[in-house]
Order: structure tokens, then sequence, then C-alpha cells
């Protein structure tokens, strides 16, 4: 696949992602108005739990500062601009779908963050007294598209495994 298949393969990962965390959040919010629910059990170890994320990814940095919105706003899009000029140089469709996902991802916050002062998180992931934090579809893409770049930097060109002797 050529540079420039790769990345537009790299700009529709990207847009996937981003309509499906924005669609679920819609739905979220005003489809099924988890809000006024607070927390729906879909099955015993997952439920749909409303929370406003005020910090980054599974809540880290956590503020009602006035300027960590913007702050995190604009971190996000130098990051999303960094990952493009990636893209553009990817040689690989792991890669360059993964940084489309995170894209995609990062987008989908910095909206939730410009319309509400806070990313919409909703699913909670739970089992034996053991509790993830609460996320959204962004999130898991986002974490889900940096492990595969790190699988990815961890293979050889021919696919497999790189071994202790190897040279990646």
């Amino acid at each position: 696949m050529t540079r420039n298949g790769l990345t537009l393969l790299g700009i529709a990962s990207g847009a996937v992602v981003l309509a499906a965390d924005q669609a679920s959040k819609w739905w979220v919010l005003h489809g099924l108005d988890l809000p006024a629910l607070g927390s729906v059990r879909l099955l015993p170890v997952l439920n749909l739990t409303m929370v406003w994320n005020r910090g980054v990814t599974f809540g880290l940095l956590n503020s009602a500062a006035p300027w960590s919105a913007p702050l995190l706003v604009a971190g996000a899009l130098v990051i999303v601009a960094l990952l493009g000029l990636w893209l553009r140089r990817a040689e690989r469709r792991m890669v360059a779908l993964s940084l489309g996902a995170i894209a995609g991802g990062a987008v989908g916050n910095v909206i939730d963050r410009l319309r509400f002062g806070a990313v919409v998180d909703f699913i909670h992931a739970h089992a034996f007294g053991w509790s993830w934090y609460v996320f959204n579809i962004a999130d898991a893409a986002i974490v889900c598209g940096v492990a595969a770049l790190i699988v990815d930097g961890m293979r050889r060109h021919d696919g497999r495994l790189a071994g202790a002797g190897d040279r990646v």
C-alpha cells in the first residue's frame, strides 16, 4: 500500500472512531438519559455509569481549575497534529490504523471538552470486587491504538516478534 493509501486508511480509522464515540455519547446523554439515571447494569461485570471527566484518560489530572479544559484541549490538538505528521510517514497498515484511532479518540474527547467543559465517560467494567475506571469509546481507541503501536514496534519487518538477539 502506498503512503497516500496508508494516510487515507489512518484518516478513515480516525473518522470511524470519532463517529462511534460521538454517536455513543449522544445516545448515552439523549437517548438513554444516563445523567438522570446515574447507572444502568448491563451485565454482572459491566454497567453504564455517568461520569463527567474533567481530567485526561481515566480521570488522570482531574481538576476543576478554570484553565484545565483549555489547556487539555490545546495539548490534545498539538498531539493530534503530531500524529498527523507521523501518519503521513507511516509505512505499515497497523501504524496507520493505530494513529488514526488515537487521533480520532483524542478529537472525540476534545469535542466534549469544548461542548461541556468535561468528557462524557460511561463504560464501567468491574468484577470480583475490582473496578476499572469509567471510560468511553475514545479512551478505548486511544489505549488500543497505543498498545498496537507498541506491538508493532516490537515486531521485526517480517512480521514476527523480535527476540533478544534481533535488531529492530
